[in-house]
């Protein structure tokens, strides 16, 4: 489908794109996602339905604009989140030519690496809604709605939104940037894991991790962590610690709420030994996903390790 044509012609005739394939139907939700009975229940709505003034993109891109829906597409949101935190692959993945200020004609398009080319996907902006509530991811600022058109258009590539559920993080990183990935059991981790992450984080590479478990059941730890989940690793840092250095690492979960409660979370005795200087650098004392944790209690919580990169 070519999107400018498309989009031209809407704008011509006055009316608003449907795309007839993949429409606002339940075979693009998928028989099995939801019972019978909910599925019957789902509407198709525009953002311009939903809101009086949406957007595509408000303030700029950032993952804490991602909040995860009724899907278990965790596996791809922690590979959006990383996303966000590198502008070269963004553009690539959210074309600039589109939003909902100028010539709007309720079309979009994203892009994704499939088998060796990028490929550009069309879709209508109708989102299913169950009982008030988004099926697909919510924007945590309620009119920004990059992130439920981005899911859409995945879930157009796959087949169906069914065909998100469950899946894996290191597809997704090459999905979205075209990269090579490289992935490394935490259970018998290299030795120099820490350098590793540090220069990963250094060359700005795509990185993402996960937990041992199954991903149907999503059992919350007691110290906070999901069991069977995808997270993004968003930062890795050394940092001077009592009368050393310790390495910590940045990660953020794609629920946008639900955090590690251990050494160095949120509020942990640890950042009180910290300089203030570095304390206020890397701290952000919020209940959206985020948390920092040691390098120890990472290799003890996280069974894999994905880096995604443009050269090996």
């Amino acid at each position: 489908q070519d999107f400018k044509n498309l989009r031209a012609l809407c704008l011509s005739q006055g009316v608003l794109f449907e795309d007839a394939t993949f429409p606002a139907h339940i075979s693009s939700i998928g028989p099995s996602l939801l019972p019978k009975e909910q599925l019957r229940q789902i509407q198709w709505k525009r953002p311009t339905e939903l809101q009086r003034n949406p957007y595509l993109i408000m303030d700029g891109v950032s993952r804490f604009d991602i909040m995860q829906g009724e899907i278990g597409d965790c596996w791809m949101l922690a590979a959006l989140g990383s996303l966000t935190l590198r502008k070269q692959f963004l553009e690539n993945v959210l074309p600039k030519d589109q939003g909902f200020q100028d010539d709007y004609a309720g079309i979009f398009h994203f892009r994704f690496w499939q088998y060796g080319e990028w490929v550009d996907v069309v879709i209508d902006d109708r989102l299913p809604i169950l009982n008030g509530r988004y099926l697909s991811v919510h924007p945590r600022t309620s009119n920004e709605f990059w992130p439920s058109l981005l899911e859409k258009a995945y879930a157009k590539l796959h087949g169906s939104y069914q065909n998100l559920n469950g899946g894996y993080l290191s597809d997704a990183l090459v999905d979205l940037s075209g990269g090579v990935q490289v992935q490394f059991s935490l259970q018998d981790p290299p030795p120099d894991l820490e350098e590793i992450l540090k220069a990963a984080d250094k060359s700005r590479c795509l990185m993402g991790c996960s937990t041992p478990g199954q991903s149907t059941r999503n059992i919350e730890l007691r110290n906070g962590i999901v069991q069977g989940h995808a997270y993004t690793i968003t930062g890795a840092v050394k940092i001077p610690y009592k009368n050393g250095w310790k390495h910590i690492i940045r990660i953020w979960n794609p629920w946008g709420h639900g955090e590690w409660k251990g050494p160095w979370s949120d509020n942990s005795p640890q950042w009180d030994r910290v300089e203030p200087k570095y304390r206020e650098a890397l701290l952000r004392n919020k209940d959206d996903g985020e948390f920092w944790m040691s390098c120890e209690n990472f290799q003890e919580q996280f069974s894999w390790l994905y880096i995604c990169n443009n050269t090996p």
